[in-house]
């Protein structure tokens, strides 16, 4: 029996164990996979307040054994359900059922890959899903942005002001995100807009270097020479097993406003799987310490 059980161990997920091991709580972490989460796939963070620059694996390292230190416990393991029977409330994973008194979260979403072969062998080698963790690596370089969305447009214009050259990739005609990002994009002198077109292959050695893609209209191919790609296609969250208990949106994100508090009384959620607006490591290590204080402050009614 644990005071809380805190579903995925990443930024989030450990921040809000820090907090609630230091508020006197038993303190299960649940974590499919490797601890901390996307953030491990970065080489270098230099936004995060107070750090200068580390590594995302050192991040992650630090943080976990900051959570260890306090008390926390992690078990490896898929959870595939909560579930309120004869008045426990439970955890269900593949291998065990836990019993606790209040749930967090903090599963994440992963970004939606292109599918192509070597695009995991090339994530921080020329592959990026975050051009505000990782822009600052290309600067003065060549990049390209894949995607017709907001976050995609936001990217292109991010990166045009770090960047020599930044190309902007879209499979159809017309982008879905908003008209006056997009006109701003067009208005930027260092950014070409190829639209109807899709990447068919990541060429290079370690490094990404080239891009193959190809106009879906006219059938023409070519490659792009190139130092990075940024893939901005959307995310998918991880709520699916949660579906028939909690209240999601239309992309599957659990909602919950900044009190991280959903419609059910005894479960939270906080970081990337939760609706909001920045999905940042700075707004998941706060999620994590509200969601762990709004859980305590259940725990204790």
């Amino acid at each position: 029996m644990y005071d809380l059980i805190i579903v995925g161990a990443g930024t989030a997920g450990l921040t809000a164990a820090i907090y609630g091991q230091r508020a006197g709580k038993h303190v299960l972490l649940l974590e499919e996979g490797i601890y901390g989460g996307q953030i491990i796939n970065s080489p270098e963070i230099e936004n995060y307040p107070g750090i200068s620059k580390v590594s995302g694996y050192q991040f992650a390292m630090n943080l976990y054994e900051q959570a260890a230190s306090f008390g926390a416990k992690l078990e490896t393991g898929k959870v595939i359900g909560l579930q309120l029977l004869d008045g426990k409330k439970q955890v269900k994973t593949q291998e065990a059922v836990y019993e606790c008194g209040a749930v967090i979260l903090a599963t994440g979403a992963k970004k939606r890959r292109l599918g192509l072969d070597r695009e995991d062998a090339l994530i921080g080698r020329g592959i990026s899903y975050c051009a505000a963790c990782d822009g600052a690596f290309y600067k003065g370089k060549t990049v390209a942005v894949v995607g017709g969305g907001n976050t995609a447009l936001e990217d292109a214009d991010y990166l045009s002001n770090a960047c020599d050259r930044v190309y902007l990739l879209h499979r159809r005609e017309a982008f879905r995100g908003d008209d006056s990002l997009l006109q701003r994009v067009k208005k930027r002198e260092n950014v070409t807009i190829l639209t109807s077109t899709v990447v068919e292959g990541l060429l290079g050695g370690e490094q990404l270097e080239q891009l193959q893609i190809k106009n879906t209209v006219t059938g023409e191919r070519k490659t792009l020479e190139l130092n990075g790609l940024f893939v901005a296609i959307g995310q998918q969250p991880e709520n699916e097993a949660f579906r028939d208990l909690l209240a999601l949106d239309k992309e599957g994100y659990v909602i919950a406003s900044e009190d991280c508090k959903t419609n059910v009384p005894w479960i939270f959620a906080a970081g990337d799987c939760r609706t909001k607006p920045l999905r940042q490591l700075t707004t998941a290590a706060a999620d994590g310490a509200v969601a762990a204080l709004a859980a305590c402050e259940y725990l204790n009614a």
